[in-house]
C-alpha cells in the first residue's frame, strides 16, 4: 500500500469528524434492527474500471468503529482494476460495519473518483514527455488527500499550499504595475523554499518575452492557443520551464502536450472527479 498522506493525528481527527457527521448521536435503523452479538463477512466491490485511492482510510474507518474486524486487502491504491473486481473482504461485528460502511465508502470513492481521472488524462500524453500537474482546486480539508488521489493516478503535484512557491498572477502584477516589478520584488524577497522557481502567469507571448527577460524560472501560459504553445517552445525550451494552463480537458490535452511544453496543469481533476461506484456486498 502506498504511503499515508496525513499525520496519524490527521488522520485521527478526519475519521472523526467524517464518523460524527455521519452516524451522530447513533445508527438507529442498526440498532434496532441488528442483534449487537451477529457477525457478517462483506467485500468491497467496485462496479466500473477504476484506479484505487484511499483504501487506507477506508479501512481505518472500518478500524475505528470495529478494531476486531478482520479485513484482507485484495487491490491497493494506484492499482487499476475491472469492473466486479473485489478490493477488500471484512468479517466483523455486522452493527459495526453497518455503521461504518457509508463514511468508509464515500472517501474512497471519492479519491478513486481522482485517481480514475487523473490516470485518463496522463494517458492522452504518455506519448510525450510532458508531465502532468494538479493545482490548488480542491475541497477544503481534502487537500492532501486529494492530491494523494492525483499521484495515484500518475500525476505529479504543483504547490501544496501558497508557501510552496512563487507564481506572480495577473492580480499581482496589475497592483504592482508590470512583470519586472513582481519579479524585481519576488527576488528581494526571501523565496529559496519555492518549489517551481520564480513562476510567471502570462496571457500573451509578449508577456512572455518579458517574463523571460525580467528573469523567470518558468512560464505558466494561460489559456494559449496550440500556435502560441509551439511559438512559446520554439523561443524558450530549455531556457525556463514551460507549463501550460487553462480550460484543459481530455479532448485537447493531448495536442496541448505536443506542442514540446514541460507541464500541463489540470484543475478539474481534484475540482470536478466524479466519484466512481463501489459497494459493500454482504457475503452469506
Amino acid at each position: 500500500m502506498s504511503e499515508c498522506p496525513l499525520f496519524k493525528e490527521e488522520m485521527r481527527q478526519f475519521i472523526k469528524n467524517a464518523l460524527d457527521e455521519d452516524v451522530g448521536r447513533g445508527d438507529l435503523t442498526t440498532l434496532a434492527t441488528i442483534p449487537a452479538d451477529l457477525n457478517l463477512s462483506a467485500a468491497m466491490i467496485t462496479r466500473e474500471p477504476i484506479v484505487i485511492a484511499g483504501m487506507f482510510l477506508a479501512i481505518e474507518v472500518i478500524k475505528t468503529c470495529d478494531p476486531a474486524a478482520q479485513i484482507e486487502i485484495v487491490a491497493g491504491d494506484g492499482l487499476e482494476v475491472m469492473a466486479g473486481s473485489t478490493l477488500l473482504k471484512i468479517t466483523g461485528n455486522a452493527q459495526k460495519l453497518l455503521t461504518a460502511e457509508r463514511s468508509a465508502l464515500n472517501i474512497l470513492q471519492h479519491l478513486s473518483g481522482i485517481a480514475t481521472l487523473t490516470r485518463a488524462y496522463v494517458r492522452r500524453i504518455e506519448h510525450t514527455d510532458c508531465r502532468l500537474l494538479d493545482t490548488r482546486k480542491t475541497i477544503p480539508g481534502y487537500r492532501k488527500l486529494a492530491k494523494y488521489a492525483s499521484r495515484m493516478g500518475g500525476a505529479m503535484n504543483h504547490r501544496m499550499r501558497l508557501d510552496d512557491g512563487v507564481l506572480i498572477k495577473d492580480n499581482h502584477i496589475a497592483r504592482v504595475g508590470n512583470i519586472k516589478a513582481a519579479i524585481d520584488a519576488a527576488q528581494a524577497y526571501d523565496i529559496k523554499a519555492s518549489t517551481i522557481g520564480l513562476t510567471v502567469e502570462c496571457d500573451t507571448l509578449d508577456q512572455a518575452a518579458e517574463a523571460v527577460q525580467a528573469g523567470a524560472d518558468r512560464l505558466l501560459l494561460d489559456n494559449m492557443s496550440l500556435d502560441q504553445l509551439c511559438h512559446a517552445v520554439a523561443r524558450y525550451k530549455g531556457q525556463v520551464a514551460l507549463e501550460a494552463s487553462g480550460g484543459v480537458t481530455l479532448d485537447t490535452i493531448g495536442d496541448i502536450a505536443d506542442t514540446g511544453v514541460d507541464f500541463i496543469s489540470v484543475g478539474r481533476i481534484t475540482q470536478s472527479a466524479p466519484a466512481v461506484d463501489i459497494g459493500l456486498d454482504y457475503l452469506d
